[in-house]
């Protein structure tokens, strides 16, 4: 990671318009036909979301305005992606874990697994620290959602995408998935370009 500075990339003017806005987040809702998503969960044996969170990290991987985020007053360069997901660990509280994004399925899966298995073991948080741009998510897999709207706090300025669970029908399984994130970082068209992206990796599995 390195401090940029502002007037030397392309967010230069969403810097200027957004850094001081009181709410700068926007957050973007869309439902994807997830079928593919979980017959390959179900056929490899990997977690339905394990298997969307390397799709998320590979459509971010995509999009270069997620390597570069506002933190604090600073524009932040960023050359590694990381997914975030919150575990309950085997006290009954929840913590979260930074995941490395690794363009390798086989070899995400397996550092998710060790990860996380660690938290759950361990109850406590896992941090890869300042070295990459987190991708926020939240599964709250014990209820169908329509959309939600995270928190802002002022001070965590990351891209956060939620989810619940998913629906089942005849001939197809969905699920409504919301994305928020920092304007300064990217605009609409490259919100919407992610989530396309994002929707191409759910079904290429």
């Amino acid at each position: 990671m390195k401090e940029v500075d502002p007037k030397l990339t392309k967010r230069a003017k969403a810097f200027e318009f957004w850094m001081q806005a009181p709410m700068p987040m926007v957050t973007l809702f869309k439902t994807y036909d997830v079928s593919a998503l979980l017959k390959f969960s179900q056929k490899s044996g990997y977690k339905f979301n394990m298997l969307l969170c390397w799709c998320i990290g590979k459509a971010a991987s995509q999009v270069e305005e997620f390597f570069m985020l506002p933190v604090g007053d600073k524009l932040i360069a960023y050359d590694k992606l990381a997914v975030n997901v919150v575990i309950a660990s085997h006290n009954g509280e929840i913590y979260t874990c930074d995941i490395p994004f690794i363009d390798k399925i086989e070899e995400f899966c397996k550092v998710y697994e060790e990860l996380t298995g660690k938290v759950y073991r361990n109850a406590e948080e896992y941090s890869l620290g300042d070295d990459y741009m987190v991708i926020g998510t939240s599964a709250m897999v014990e209820t169908e959602l329509d959309g939600a709207v995270n928190i802002y706090a002022g001070f965590y300025n990351n891209p956060f995408v939620i989810w619940g669970k998913y629906r089942k029908g005849f001939f197809k399984t969905t699920l409504p998935i919301s994305f928020q994130f920092h304007h300064t970082q990217m605009d609409g068209g490259h919100a919407a370009h992610f989530l396309e992206l994002l929707q191409k990796e759910i079904k290429n599995l």
